[in-house]
């Protein structure tokens, strides 16, 4: 046995580790990942002549955070690092069988996140298949509608993510996912779906790229939401009714994750919303940064200035995380997350837009007259007509 020495190392304080070998040097011959270490063990060549170096360094970020720590806003610490690690257990409090994978993703991503080759592909599918990039509307009747007698008001754009392939901002999510999945092999799919919009465009993209697709759908939200649950397995995915406890969103995502423990060797889990453990809510928030990025320059384009104030609906967060992103260092932006549109526009929106939109009442009579207002328009409203029909008169 390879004889060894320990380094004891400060407790709750983040490094950075790069490993290098001779004789693999180009597989280990990057940094990796923060580690949070009591301990060290620096262990001597082996008789096989493999000769490994360890070096470990303080991580900037960490540095930083705990100058800093001293009468700053608790908030803060529940912020993640420059990895997307947040908390006590790195986000990661998962049984001891999906750690494994969590790690083997979470090393891909950071990895394929920088590759050429990788991003290349994605952003030739985004453009080509799903159809970005998605406009940034001037909604001039909506503008009207909350003007002012005199003429004044806001500006109201909308960022029209309802016009992506499959009618919603979950594909952006979905393909980058996927192409992760198929880097690491896996074969199947699994996912959990609400209103079935994440559930659609991960069967579509496995349509897409031929791998075997598992839906997970609450009992009442498949009832709700039958139109949707039609087109998963129009597109070749089977959907699993979930009766256990209130048989909605969260009850699907427990089932989902049952799933992947039993088969996490050959599955790979799309996670839709921005929860989960790391690295899902840090991956869903870089695959959909997108729509804030595309806001930021679009927005320069029409008016030469950044968006006054940003509108989402939130349930998962992930179209808010995605139009927010971009905009969260800048303290001139407000941005507004939010649990009138189809006969002024033209435009029938998803409810979950909806809600945002309803938001405008209050919004709009504080605003000054202007202000530049974007909404994202995360969905339509196709899967929502049964619903609507039951409470609309018309």
């Amino acid at each position: 046995m390879a004889a060894s020495s320990t380094t004891t190392i400060p407790p709750n304080s983040y490094y950075k580790a790069h490993i290098s070998s001779s004789s693999i040097s180009k597989l280990y011959s990057f940094s990796q990942l923060p580690f949070k270490l009591k301990k060290f063990t620096k262990t001597c060549p082996s008789s096989s002549g493999l000769s490994v170096s360890c070096t470990l360094t303080r991580e900037a970020s960490a540095v930083k955070m705990e100058e800093e720590k001293e009468g700053s806003d608790p908030a803060l610490w529940q912020r993640p690092d420059s990895f997307g690690r947040f908390g006590q257990f790195g986000g990661k409090y998962v049984p001891e069988t999906l750690m494994y994978a969590l790690s083997e993703l979470e090393s891909a991503f950071h990895s394929l996140k920088d590759d050429l080759d990788f991003q290349k592909e994605l952003d030739g599918i985004l453009k080509d298949y799903v159809g970005r990039e998605t406009p940034l509307y001037f909604a001039e009747r909506l503008t009207e509608h909350y003007g002012r007698p005199n003429g004044e008001g806001p500006h109201i754009y909308l960022k029209r993510e309802d016009l992506n392939h499959t009618g919603a901002h979950k594909i952006n999510n979905a393909i980058g996912q996927v192409l992760l999945a198929k880097r690491l092999g896996k074969e199947r799919i699994i996912a959990e779906t609400g209103a079935g919009q994440h559930g659609v465009a991960t069967a579509t993209v496995c349509a897409r790229f031929g791998l075997q697709c598992i839906i997970y759908m609450g009992a009442q939200d498949m009832e709700r939401q039958a139109l949707n649950v039609f087109r998963m397995r129009l597109l070749g995915a089977e959907v699993r009714a979930v009766h256990s406890g209130t048989a909605t969103l969260k009850d699907a995502t427990s089932e989902a994750i049952r799933d992947w423990v039993t088969n996490v060797e050959t599955t790979h889990y799309i996670l839709g919303s921005v929860a989960g453990p790391h690295p899902y809510p840090m991956m869903v928030r870089e695959f959909h940064r997108i729509i804030g990025t595309e806001t930021r320059r679009q927005a320069m384009e029409k008016w030469g200035g950044k968006p006054d104030v940003l509108v989402a609906c939130v349930g998962g967060g992930s179209n808010a995380m995605g139009l927010f992103d971009d905009f969260v260092n800048d303290k001139d932006v407000r941005l507004i997350a939010f649990k009138r549109l189809s006969r002024l526009e033209g435009i029938i929106p998803a409810l979950e837009t909806s809600h945002a939109l309803a938001y405008l009442e209050k919004l709009c009579p504080t605003l000054a007259n202007g202000t530049k207002v974007v909404l994202n328009c995360s969905g339509r409203g196709d899967k929502d007509v049964q619903t609507a029909i039951k409470y609309l008169q018309l």
